[in-house]
């Protein structure tokens, strides 16, 4: 199980890079993360629809309610400009982290 604060602050590129694949509604992009992460990461709704909302408040993504092919209404995500500007300033810095860990961590043998 990966720690909450972790989940936290990889939330957001996750779901930019997740939409950045295509749009989807909120439970599709649940599973897609679970699936992913091959079950390390697994998160609820009353966790993904506040990060959502406050993604689309900042402009970051917009959604639109549909009916799906089941006929059921559901509200799909898709990225803005400004989404994709993000994901890209995201990357850039979880790149970046990502390389000094890898140099710290690479002389050690650390367990999983």
């Amino acid at each position: 199980m990966i720690s909450k604060t972790l989940v936290a602050a990889s939330t957001k590129p996750v779901i930019l890079s997740i939409l950045f694949r295509g749009e989807m509604y909120g439970y599709q992009i649940i599973q897609h993360v679970t699936e992913l992460s091959g079950g390390t990461l697994e998160w609820s709704e009353g966790m993904l629809y506040p990060v959502l909302h406050r993604m689309e408040k900042d402009g970051l993504i917009q959604s639109q309610w549909r009916l799906s092919d089941y006929r059921r209404k559901r509200k799909y995500y898709h990225l803005t400009k400004r989404g994709q500007e993000e994901l890209e300033k995201d990357r850039q810095e979880w790149m970046k982290v990502h390389r000094l860990l890898n140099r710290l961590w690479s002389p050690l043998s650390l367990p999983d």
